[in-house]
């Protein structure tokens, strides 16, 4: 796009009809994408940065090794953490697909491992909404969500490791093959999480998923139109499987994802309420889709409705709004993607966008 007021104008123009089309039809480290006109630095990269203008930091496992940004170190690797996250949104994972929205393991393995080369880092959806982005400086974060907690999302052999063909197997094995890919995803469940009916199957594998840095969460007791119902059914839906899952192991949610895309009235009812004695309270709410997000820390950001990417190809309603089309977007619009500065206490932004944002939990604003 030839400026940021015909941007603005080309995702305003399609939000509306986007949504519509959908709701009813991604130990680390810091190297980044070939220098193909993408002129970013990794700290160890740079003599400036070796000088002292971003200072490495201990970090903990599994975290990427930290720095201090500065404005000099934020222009380096062209830090724009005011960009866009693609949320991607999954369904069944299964060898022969049924229904458009289903992929194949094989179409899911492409698409991740498209993904790591293009520098796109893991996050679940939790730490999104919380604007904690743990990813290396000049990279991009993704989050990786599946709905529905089908069988085909995760399953444990005789041994005890995840199936190979499910969500889960291929995630690990494409984290295996790209070590700088965060093996984590968000995985929404109902009252039969990954298909399992007895309480100890369904315990072993909640705790298998939290204990290895994967989020499950809610999406509702029997994933109704949230639309449809009444205000006390709709926080019964969102209390009876909040109390399960959390009998099951996982920490309370932070996050949900509506049935359909569809949000009750009134909409505020979807992040937070009441039923039986038990509150809720979710620091996002996530829709069926059709576009990137905005940043967690954008004025505009609608914590009641985060927007998704339906993973999918180019073809008939996708066009122009799943994964394919929207990565490909991304990829030719580089200062609209959200791009990481490597440190999680500073939000760094080109300058032109300080007004956009707001700066959240006490971070301190990088502009250059």
């Amino acid at each position: 796009m030839s400026s940021k007021a015909s941007s603005t104008a080309f995702l305003a123009r399609i939000i509306g009809l986007a949504n519509v089309l959908v709701v009813t039809a991604a130990v680390v480290g810091l190297r980044l994408l070939p220098d193909e006109g993408r002129p970013h630095a990794r700290p160890d990269d740079s003599a400036e940065i070796q000088a002292g203008v971003a200072q490495p930091t201990p970090s903990p496992v599994g975290e990427p090794p930290g720095v201090v940004s500065t404005p000099e170190f934020a222009r380096q690797v062209r830090a724009n953490e005011a960009g866009l996250v693609p949320v991607l949104m999954y369904h069944r994972i299964v060898a022969k697909r049924l229904a458009s929205i289903d992929r194949t393991p094989d179409q899911l393995r492409k698409e991740l491992e498209k993904l790591a080369r293009q520098g796109y880092v893991p996050i679940t959806a939790a730490d999104f909404v919380a604007g904690d982005i743990r990813v290396p400086a000049g990279k991009f974060p993704v989050v990786l969500t599946f709905d529905d907690g089908d069988p085909s999302h995760f399953a444990l052999d005789a041994a005890g490791n995840p199936e190979p063909d499910t969500a889960v197997g291929v995630i690990q094995a494409v984290a295996r093959k790209y070590p700088s890919f965060r093996p984590v995803a968000t995985f929404w469940v109902h009252k039969q999480p990954f298909g399992l009916i007895d309480r100890e199957s369904q315990e072993v594998a909640v705790k298998w998923l939290v204990g290895h840095g994967y989020e499950v969460a809610n999406h509702t007791w029997s994933h109704p139109d949230l639309r449809r119902l009444g205000k006390k059914k709709v926080s019964e839906q969102i209390v009876r499987i909040e109390r399960l899952i959390r009998k099951l192991g996982a920490p309370p949610s932070t996050t949900m994802a509506l049935p359909y895309g569809s949000l009750p009235r009134p909409k505020k009812l979807a992040r937070t309420g009441s039923w039986d004695g038990t509150r809720y309270d979710f620091a996002g709410v996530f829709l069926a889709g059709a576009e990137p997000s905005l940043s967690p820390y954008a004025k505009k950001f609608d914590r009641g409705a985060i927007q998704r990417i339906q993973s999918n190809g180019k073809k008939g309603e996708c066009r122009k709004w799943c994964s394919q089309y929207w990565l490909e977007w991304l990829d030719k619009h580089p200062r609209e993607r959200y791009v990481s500065d490597g440190d999680p206490a500073r939000i760094s932004i080109p300058e032109k966008l300080r007004g956009n944002i707001v700066a959240k939990r006490g971070l301190q604003v990088i502009a250059y």
